[in-house]
């Protein structure tokens, strides 16, 4: 239900929200079920309240997109699918899909339902706007780190394949590359992919320099959390780089964010759109920052990548600067501040130790005009000159009504003697309500939209009669016709055409009016009621993958490392194209000209990276002279980490490895992955033995797993090495990708840090995979290839662990026993699943 030029889109985590989000002046919701769902931490929806809400929207013009945006395992895949369909019929609007496998089966047996590739998708490039239309997407969520100046150039190229672009414009922002975070998953089991993020990245570290083993200066200590997304000023330029879509981050948030949100956004569009001066002011801001703030930044959509994004010092909510504490006497702060406070206000003051917080009872304000402010508990320590913050505003409390906002009606009565009571009503449009409220402005414009032709509810009644006694007037029939409290609907004009003495009962107005506006309810909301499922097909399964023998792979950083790899048998060697470059060359996480000494061996295969961004702009890309894509030449293996460079190595006819940084964990997926070329997929971290097992019958392509070596956690626009002072960018002579860098954590453990030629960051697990002693089983499920990744490895380190596998799998063939495991090592998920 496309009814909008730009699309304004809200989240719903529960049906207040939901409501929220509609009355805030929201085109179009997004939500999601209990499961298969990125935020199962919030209320959520059945299929009952789902088709509920539908109805609420659709009576208004809003659209309903259910999020299905998590990893798909393989025993889910039918469920999946299955909701979808059952989800369809109670009225969604769209599907907002992860999983490739999940999206490419919606578009093929459910070509009625519109596919969005949600942000987890990583969608970034040229190439990746190709592979969604490729999957049949109709809409494409971008990545979180572009660009204004990307945004216009992915938002035209996917114009062209008919598709349109949605861009986050306002909330939390996650450190990690959307979909490519492990972090909470391998630290406690629950994944962020499977919408369970503990947020680990919220939490306090500690940078480290290993080879100088002391910790570096910070301005906080939450090195991994940024500032929340605010691009209310910049909305004019979103709508001129052809956004379709703007997006309101926040299902985890309350009724009160999203309406307080909502509506400031629906102010900034509305003048956007109208080619209007911005109407935003300091008053909506302060709204902003009432509802939600971690301190606001345009962050990527500027080209900000820096230590000006981040939230080191409070990793949450820090409120509105109300001011600073001017006397504190007799138990009781003293507060002048420009804001003013209002009963059940819940401030926090920021003291040096610690923060305490304080709800406000009724408000007192001495001769001077400041705020009186009872101290107890933990604000006793409150001394002058501690700051105050509002961190939840009483006023902005949102009010539930599911009747609200009301539905504008024109409405129409005949009484002619001798013929039916007739009544007729059809939503009012934008000309009928000038002056209206922003929000009932913004449902006769949807409806408009949606229903071009028109539409209206009309109903008959028993012939009129005569008076016998008294006539009805005039105003007598109006003010009964407007009786509509009850009701979801407003009249803002009635025309009553009534011949003189007309004798009626006040119950037959009630009751042709109620039959009236039942039909017009229908006609609002058909759209998602009585929809038929179409019959589907199964999908024809591909061809098994003619077993070729079993290899041992290994990625490594430096030519030493390759060339100790070869000799100690790795069958297969892989290096990142940007540790290609002279000069790029990085040992156990620090680079290192010293490894440069020698070439590579022949025959290594190019990793693509899982950030490949366009040349435009301030895209880093465009700042260093790095064409990764140079390795890549047809008839040639490379390594796909993306599913736009899974697109791009199809087109220019390389042979194809998929890693696992695209997420393939159920047989769907990996019949794309086949389909789009390649011959080798190395599966996601996240999945079980068992799940590995599934996965792997009748499997189109060779599968592999990590066997040894380092999990990546995370990849960030941002450089986590920033942190410890002022950087001038130019990563091929930072001074600090030269020494071993890690994050340390409350208990100790120590995460490796690398920086790559790009200035990205890569997050390492403190503690080393290892489940080579798992080899029988793996063997048995059906893996032929075996990753060890050296990348925190010396020449030495990366001899010893290719020559462990190559141990590991030969022990397995020849007699089917096991090595022993190797102490302080984890076995990952292979055994204990994810939440």
């Amino acid at each position: 239900m496309k009814t909008n030029q730009v699309e304004l889109l809200a989240p719903a985590g529960n049906m207040a929200a939901l409501h929220a989000a509609v009355a805030g002046g929201a085109d179009a919701v997004y939500l999601g079920f209990e499961t298969f769902n990125a935020r199962r931490g919030a209320d959520n929806f059945t299929l009952e309240t789902l088709r509920e809400a539908c109805d609420f929207a659709h009576l208004r013009g809003v659209s309903v997109y259910v999020t299905m945006n998590t990893i798909i395992l393989p025993d889910e895949v039918g469920e999946a699918l299955e909701c979808v369909r059952q989800a369809y019929r109670a009225g969604a609007d769209g599907f907002i899909v992860q999983d490739i496998g999940l999206a490419a089966e919606i578009s093929r047996t459910l070509p009625e339902a519109s596919l969005h590739l949600s942000t987890q998708m990583n969608t970034h490039n040229l190439a990746g706007v190709r592979a969604a239309a490729r999957l049949g997407a109709e809409r494409i969520t971008l990545a979180r780190e572009v660009s204004l100046d990307e945004i216009a150039l992915l938002c035209a190229a996917a114009a062209e394949e008919g598709m349109e672009v949605e861009v986050f414009a306002h909330g939390a922002l996650c450190v990690c590359y959307s979909g490519q975070c492990f972090m909470s998953s391998m630290i406690g089991g629950r994944s962020a992919n499977r919408g369970m993020c503990a947020q680990a990245c919220r939490l306090p570290y500690e940078l480290q320099n290993k080879a100088l083993q002391k910790s570096l200066p910070s301005p906080g200590d939450h090195l991994l959390s940024p500032q929340d997304l605010c691009t209310v000023d910049r909305v004019d330029d979103l709508v001129a780089a052809g956004v379709a879509s703007l997006k309101i981050e926040g299902r985890m948030k309350s009724p009160e964010y999203v309406f307080a949100v909502t509506s400031v956004y629906r102010k900034a569009l509305d003048a956007a759109l109208a080619k209007e001066n911005a109407a935003i002011t300091d008053a909506d801001r302060d709204r902003l920052t009432d509802a939600f703030s971690r301190g606001f930044t345009t962050a990527y959509l500027d080209g900000k990548r820096g230590n000006d994004i981040m939230s080191y010092q409070r990793p949450n909510n820090r409120g509105l600067f109300l001011g600073r504490v001017d006397e504190v006497r007799d138990g009781a702060a003293y507060l002048k501040s420009a804001h003013a406070l209002t009963e059940g206000d819940v401030l926090e003051f920021w003291t040096r130790k610690g923060n305490g917080t304080l709800t406000l009872g009724p408000v007192r304000t001495d001769k001077k005009g400041r705020y009186h402010l009872p101290l107890e508990g933990k604000t006793r320590t409150v001394k002058a000159g501690d700051r105050v913050f509002r961190v939840r505003s009483a006023e902005a409390a949102f009010e539930d009504d599911a009747r609200e906002p009301r539905v504008p009606l024109v409405g129409t009565a005949t009484l002619h003697i001798g013929e039916p009571l007739r009544m007729e009503f059809h939503p009012a449009a934008e000309a009928d309500i000038e002056g209206a409220p922003r929000t009932t402005l913004a449902v006769a414009r949807r409806l408009q939209a949606a229903f071009p032709d028109g539409v209206s509810g009309v109903a008959e009644g028993a012939p009129v009669e005569a008076a016998r006694t008294r006539a009805v007037s005039f105003d007598d029939v109006a003010a009964h016709i407007d009786r509509l409290g009850n009701t979801p609907y407003q009249l803002v004009n009635l025309t009553i055409d009534m011949d003189d003495g007309v004798g009626i009962g006040f119950s037959a107005l009630h009751g042709v009016r109620a039959a009236a506006l039942d039909v017009l309810t229908e006609a609002l909301t058909a759209e998602g009621h009585g929809r038929t499922l179409p019959r589907t097909t199964p999908r024809e399964p591909l061809p098994a993958a003619r077993p070729t023998g079993c290899r041992v792979a290994v990625t490594v950083t430096n030519p030493a490392c390759a060339r100790a790899a070869k000799r100690a048998g790795a069958h297969i060697i892989y290096v990142p194209a940007l540790n290609y470059r002279r000069g790029e060359a990085v040992i156990a996480g620090q680079k290192n000209a010293a490894a440069e000494q020698a070439g590579y061996p022949k025959g290594c295969i190019p990793i693509m990276p899982v950030a490949d961004h366009e040349a435009v702009g301030g895209a880093r890309e465009a700042v260093v002279d790095a064409d990764v894509w140079k390795y890549a030449a047809e008839g040639k293996p490379l390594l796909a980490e993306s599913l736009g460079a899974m697109e791009r190595a199809s087109e220019e006819g390389a042979l194809l490895d998929v890693g696992s940084h695209v997420p393939i964990t159920n047989q769907l997926s990996l019949a794309v992955a086949s389909e789009f070329g390649a011959a080798r997929v190395w599966l996601s971290p996240e999945l079980t033995l068992r799940q590995i097992e599934e996965v792997a019958k009748d499997a189109p392509v060779e599968l592999g797993v990590l066997l040894i070596g380092a999990q990546e956690l995370m990849v960030t626009e941002h450089c986590m090495l920033m942190s410890q002072g002022p950087c001038d960018e130019n990563c091929a002579e930072c001074p600090r990708r030269k020494s071993p860098h890690v994050l340390k954590d409350r208990k100790g453990y120590e995460f490796p840090v690398v920086t790559d030629a790009m200035g990205r960051s890569h997050l390492y697990n403190a503690v080393e995979l290892d489940i080579a002693s798992s080899m029988p089983e793996l063997l048995a499920a059906g893996i032929s290839s075996y990753m060890v990744d050296a990348t925190l490895m010396n020449a030495e380190e990366t001899a010893h662990a290719v020559g462990r596998a190559i141990r590991a799998l030969h022990v397995a063939q020849n007699d089917g026993n096991a090595i022993a495991k190797m102490p302080n090592t984890t076995s990952g998920h292979l055994y204990r699943g994810v939440s």
